[in-house]
């Protein structure tokens, strides 16, 4: 394990050119028999040679986006292997990837060759605006890997979310994988529309979306589809009661026909940003009688990890619907309670009291401890207010988009987090600034409500967060039990700190991540979604780091494993295009291997 070395080093030539509206390299290489496609924030694809790196075709979709680059993976279908038809022409592509880009578009493009696919929508192309109403440029995109679900392709999509009501649809497609047809659609605020809108019509506007990456149980042939909010986050009075019904949910819909079959909510009138933002896991829970529970696993923002019967959505693990504190915003409604999933652990979302202030000087501390005394702050679901209140964890999580991964041999989950917490008050309609679009941070507008909501990091003056570390760790959760099993901080300040100033101390303090990992059958974790450049390798009964290796930038992809089919070499793969919070940016494909024996 400690000789892993560089077997080869590829570029994308896509640098991720970040002004602070989200240009981010997040994604997980996908190998197909000898080769490894990658695609890249500009909405690029990369055929690379798995033993070499080498590039064998590149595409390029030529799209634009102001906002929101980025692109977490590509999906894959191949036709089956049938007996040839004479006189029956082959399909245009047998292998085809699919590309979703950030200009709301999906594209077919042969495997092969990296040409599009002529007989997938228009030359290749879904134009996925369709039916949609106005879309503005780099409000509505999609970010998220494809799901290949038996013969459709389905795809949610990233809405824009703070800057008014009335946004983009949070529809959800299947297409065909062959022609691009449209096989049905779900509408969260229609359950009439299941195809294209009526003449005249749209999808509704403004509901909850899906914008992360779903699941699909072929033997139940149900699509899991974690749902967020609808726009705007943090004033919700304006939503209706199919809004208040799906939002902040797991949907489960039949893939053939998009029917709703169950739903279940994590966050009701979600007033926090607390979207479902990771992959569902499905997993086969041994049920202690030689049988299995077909369950799903999701995390959320808020630090829970839910457990449900992916059959019938209901929780496997206990969940207590406990009383949660309202607010006195006019206009808004407030759910009396909210489920609190007790029957997994709770991560990094305890109620922050003043003793967990922290800071990297005492003058640091005592402004940390000042500013936490003049917020309000109930735990995890303090409602936003015209007052300065502490949201912990804040809407980057608790858990995000990178998922979790699984060592089914011992029934472990591994579990990545970050604790940040956010400052935010609700600012009146006349006082909100005209320019107003805090697409990460800042204010944002709102508009179509009586509020903007200012949303601010609750760091000290030296730019590091208020409470005590860790910032952010990586646990692994036995899901036979639902006991933590172990938790250890991830990350070091070597390429961070105060005002911006690198440290360059390699002290495990534990900071926020943002990625994916992978489980290998040996008992090896690997994860690069640390703020500082390296990607490592834990024990995964313990664990332990045993293993590092610098990258030249910091990543916020999932790295990836495979075998080669030509030397029977292993490869670990990660992109490394720069970790969010530093500016430190690149365009790597690193494959790591152990050396040939001699």
């Amino acid at each position: 394990m400690n000789q892993l070395e560089v077997a080869w080093v590829a570029h994308t030539g896509d640098i991720p050119q970040s002004n602070g509206s989200g240009a981010e390299d997040q994604n997980t290489p996908l190998q197909i028999g000898d080769t490894l496609f990658v695609c890249t924030p500009y909405s690029k694809v990369l055929a690379l040679d798995v033993d070499s790196g080498k590039e064998k075709w590149r595409y390029d979709s030529k799209a634009t986006a102001p906002n929101w680059q980025r692109c977490r993976g590509l999906g894959y279908y191949e036709d089956a292997q049938a007996v040839p038809v004479p006189a029956a022409q082959p399909a245009a592509c047998a292998r085809r990837l699919f590309l979703p880009t950030t200009d709301a578009r999906l594209i077919a493009i042969n495997a092969d060759n990296g040409q599009p696919c002529a007989d997938f929508g228009t030359n290749g192309v879904v134009d996925l605006s369709v039916g949609m109403g106005d879309v503005k440029p780099g409000y509505y995109q999609q970010t998220s890997t494809p799901l290949v679900a038996g013969n459709v392709v389905v795809v949610g999509g990233r809405v824009a979310d703070n800057y008014s009501t009335g946004e983009p649809p949070g529809v959800v497609r299947a297409y065909d994988v062959h022609t691009g047809k449209l096989a049905w659609a779900w509408d969260p605020g229609n359950p009439a529309i299941t195809g294209l809108p009526p003449e005249g019509q749209t999808y509704t506007r403004g509901t909850p979306n899906v914008w992360s990456a779903m699941s699909y149980d072929t033997k139940l042939n149900l699509v899991y589809l974690p749902t967020g909010n609808a726009t705007p986050d943090f004033f919700a009075g304006e939503r209706t009661a199919l809004d208040d019904k799906y939002s902040s949910s797991i949907v489960a819909v039949d893939a053939t026909t998009g029917q709703v079959r169950w739903h279940y909510q994590t966050t009701h009138h979600d007033l926090w940003d607390f979207d479902l933002p990771a992959q569902p896991l499905l997993y086969d829970l041994p049920d202690g009688k030689g049988g299995t529970t077909p369950v799903l696993v999701q995390t959320s923002k808020q630090g829970m990890i839910f457990m449900l019967n992916r059959e019938t959505g209901e929780p496997v693990a206990k969940v207590e619907e406990r009383p949660v504190p309202a607010g006195n915003v006019e206009g808004e409604r407030y759910s009396p309670t909210q489920p609190f999933s007790v029957g997994m652990p709770m991560i990094g979302n305890q109620t922050l009291t003043e003793s967990d202030m922290w800071g990297a000087t005492p003058i640091d501390l005592l402004i940390c401890r000042i500013e936490f005394k003049a917020m309000r702050h109930e735990g995890v679901f303090t409602p936003p207010g015209l007052d300065r209140s502490l949201q912990f964890p804040g809407s980057l999580g608790g858990m995000n988009w990178g998922s979790v991964s699984v060592d089914p041999n011992n029934g472990l989950m591994f579990v990545n987090d970050m604790r940040l917490g956010l400052a935010n008050y609700m600012v009146p309609r006349a006082k909100v600034a005209k320019n107003a679009s805090g697409i990460e941070m800042g204010i944002v507008p709102m508009e179509g409500t009586p509020y903007g909501a200012m949303r601010e990091r609750f760091l000290s003056p030296l730019g590091i967060p208020c409470q005590k570390p860790p910032f952010g760790t990586m646990s692994a959760v036995d899901l036979k039990s639902g006991k933590l099993v172990w938790q250890v901080p991830v990350g070091t300040v070597q390429d961070t700190g105060p005002l911006g100033i690198r440290m360059h101390m390699p002290i495990p303090i534990g900071m926020p991540t943002l990625g994916a990992s992978l489980s290998t059958q040996s008992g090896l974790l690997f994860f690069a979604g640390t703020q500082d450049f390296y990607l490592r390798a834990f024990d995964t009964a313990t664990g332990s780091e045993i293993w590092k290796a610098r990258l030249p930038v910091g990543s916020q992809s999932g790295p990836m494993t495979y075998k080669s089919p030509k030397t029977g070499k292993q490869y670990i793969v990660i992109n490394a295009g720069g970790a969010r919070q530093s500016p430190d940016r690149g365009d790597y494909i690193i494959a790591y291997a152990l050396p040939d024996s001699k």
